[in-house]
């Protein structure tokens, strides 16, 4: 029998190992982090940074929501968790959670806004 073949793509679970420094899951501030989670930068990628964590800041100048962030940069959600862990830990990024409308205030969704954009909507 032969030695079972490594694989020489450096995409699979070394890289995510190398990534993460081998956590497996995000703690902290990072633990309440889900795929909508809205993330948004506050500074400005540092020269020397590690590349994932530069590109996150990079493309959350404007809040982008976890899952939107993962499918970017092509990593499963518990590796970007990692990786926004450190950024959050460091006060580079800052995590919104979305609030859902029947859930703002304990009101429903505020009517005057719905009504004026469905007039808008009729205008067009």
């Amino acid at each position: 029998m032969s030695a079972p073949r490594r694989p020489s793509d450096p995409s699979g679970l070394e890289r995510y190992y190398v990534l993460t420094g081998g956590r497996s899951g995000p703690g902290g501030s990072a633990s309440s982090l889900d795929v909508a989670t809205l993330v948004l930068a506050r500074a400005a990628p540092l020269p020397g940074m590690q590349h994932e964590h530069e590109e996150i800041l990079r493309r959350c100048r404007d809040p982008l929501s976890v899952a939107e962030l993962g499918a970017h940069l092509g990593l499963p959600f518990n590796i970007l968790a990692v990786l926004l862990s450190d950024l959050l830990d460091a006060g580079r990024v800052e995590a919104r959670n979305p609030i859902p409308a029947h859930d703002a205030a304990g009101r429903g969704p505020d009517l005057a806004l719905l009504e004026e954009v469905l007039s808008g909507l009729e205008r067009l």
